[in-house]
């Protein structure tokens, strides 16, 4: 097959996909669509998936009525019911979104299955609140942003790191050009290492698990602990490693405090260090390269996690913005400041980015008075496409040329299938 062909084919395959997703998404019209509570109402939500950080996603949205709750594990859903008694409890979060009385949902699945649970409920009319990563994929994630805008809904990605005052105190640093202007970024991750798996060929799931809907979209494959609750992010099919994982809570930084959008190009490597039939890399390097803006010169951003990091000044993570008169080095909860020519504290501007009231509070407040979200899914689904482009690049084994507008990796194609993913049958976002 020629090229232009695969070209075609992929362009093709993408189209089927955004047509299915047309036709997919509950047909009847929310109580969101028709009217709007106001602001002294509470909101009606509906939770899909609620242990771990659903569980945690759950409680900080509990000041609401928290009408439905939905997981595959049986057990789990009983957990979370004991908390929330008057709550209704499905399997399914397809017969959750029927529900005609819900204002707005909180997803907490795992990534394989964020996109296609965020797809249907703002085809529904209804709010979204969606753990970071935002997708599995670079195209869900164009298709969520574009729902996003054609629906005009509010939105928030679970990087709840945003709405510290110590990320406020960095972005006024980098924006008030204390260092200058900058040109490098360095973001690391150390210490977390993915958990070897194993394939099986026929295994019982637990009979507490609904493992089909816990597949949903995902190849078939039979159940086994290596791949379930929270260990399918190591795995390609489930997951996108420790970037995936990791990658939006960090490198949200300098996307805030540059104003950075798509980036240009990507470049990743990186190699397995353990035993084990999964492929997520547990080291790994990405170059990205984004355009200037304005008089703002264009910016290296680095990622590294595991072995490679470079743990500079004694941070096992962090992010170390280099500007042509001084560095800034942050992490979630502090921040240092190295310039030469000036003394660090007494250059520091007065603040003047205000203080959340909280990741959560923020998309509660806008949901009722449809005002802003500092997360919501075209800031944080830029964010969102860079990480996955990072494991393209990777599994790729090729450096992108990315033509964002487009939509296309302009100087290979063997990317191009990467971009998006197979469902399987009976699925589709």
């Amino acid at each position: 097959m020629s090229s232009e062909e695969s070209r075609r084919k992929f362009l093709k395959q993408a189209f089927a996909m955004s047509a299915a997703l047309t036709v997919a998404a509950p047909r009847r019209a929310p109580a969101a669509v028709q009217a709007r509570k106001s602001p002294n109402e509470k909101l009606n939500i509906g939770c899909i998936g609620v242990a771990g950080r659903g569980a945690a996603n759950t409680k900080a949205v509990s000041g609401e009525n928290i009408v439905a709750l939905c997981d595959v594990d049986r057990q789990r859903l009983a957990t979370s019911k004991a908390a929330y008694p008057s709550a209704d409890t499905y399997e399914d979060f397809r017969h959750l979104l029927d529900r005609p009385d819900l204002d707005a949902v909180v997803v907490s699945t795992p990534d394989h299955s964020h996109a296609i649970a965020v797809a249907w409920a703002l085809r529904a009319g209804l709010d979204v609140y969606c753990e970071k990563p935002l997708a599995h994929t670079t195209y869900e994630v164009r298709v969520i942003r574009e729902l996003t805008a054609e629906k005009n809904a509010v939105t928030q990605m679970g990087t709840q790191i945003h709405a510290g005052d110590n990320y406020r105190r960095v972005v006024e640093l980098v924006k008030s050009g204390i260092i200058g202007q900058v040109g490098r970024v360095h973001v690391w991750k150390h210490g977390t290492h993915p958990a070897p798996g194993t394939v099986v060929k026929s295994s019982e799931p637990p009979k507490h698990v609904n493992y089909d809907l816990w597949l949903g979209p995902a190849s078939e494959r039979p159940f086994h602990p290596s791949h379930f609750h929270f260990r399918w992010r190591w795995w390609w099919d489930f997951g996108g490693g420790v970037l995936s994982d990791f990658g939006c809570h960090y490198m949200d930084l300098p996307y805030w405090a540059l104003d950075l959008t798509a980036p240009t190009s990507i470049e990743a490597r990186g190699r397995k260090e353990y035993d084990g039939d999964n492929h997520v890399p547990s080291v790994m390097r990405v170059d990205y390269q984004f355009p200037a803006r304005g008089e703002r010169p264009p910016v290296q951003l680095v990622w590294f996690h595991g072995s490679w990091s470079p743990n500079m000044y004694g941070k096992g993570s962090s992010v170390l913005f280099e500007g042509d008169r001084g560095m800034l080095l942050a992490d979630y909860r502090t921040h240092q400041l190295f310039v030469s020519d000036l003394e660090g504290e007494s250059v520091k501007p007065e603040p003047w980015i205000p203080s959340s009231i909280g990741h959560h509070a923020e998309w509660i407040e806008a949901v009722k008075t449809r005002g802003p979200t500092t997360c919501n899914f075209e800031y944080s689904g830029l964010l969102a496409e860079a990480v996955n482009l990072g494991n393209v690049s990777y599994r790729a084994k090729e450096k992108l040329e990315w033509d964002s507008k487009a939509f296309k990796v302009t100087n290979t194609k063997n990317a191009d299938a990467l971009l998006h993913k197979e469902y399987r049958e009976g699925w589709s976002i």
